[in-house]
């Protein structure tokens, strides 16, 4: 009986660590940003870096970017803007604790700020 109760709390243990490892939200999305010493258009350019810091997979990551503007374009591969929402990596997952940069040129930085996203913990 003790054999099958440690069993028990073993697996359950298991169960709540595994859940525990996998819950990501948006939260784990970081956004910085530092000038890379260029100008376009008189405007200097700016390197967007996004992080995904949870341990899972992260998929149809979406900024908010409303007003966004660049005088450069921005790899759509990266960042394509559809309103006042930009998609990240074309919707694909991002890596977990992985880094995607883009560059766009503006007066000042952009306030990008992260709405949602899919996590995808196995």
């Amino acid at each position: 009986m003790a054999s099958i109760l440690h069993f028990f709390f073993a697996a359950l243990f298991l169960a709540l660590l595994g859940q525990g490892y996998c819950q990501c939200s948006i939260a784990d999305v970081r956004i910085s940003q530092t000038q890379t010493g260029k100008t376009v258009e008189n405007k200097p350019e700016w390197k967007a870096t996004i992080t995904n810091g949870c341990p899972c997979t992260q998929s149809d990551l979406k900024l908010s970017c409303d007003g966004f503007q660049s005088a450069e374009a921005v790899d759509p591969s990266v960042m394509s803007k559809s309103g006042g929402e930009c998609l990240i990596n074309g919707g694909e997952p991002v890596a977990p604790n992985s880094d995607l940069s883009f560059n766009y040129a503006w007066d000042t930085s952009f306030s990008f700020k992260p709405l949602s996203s899919q996590p995808n913990c196995s």
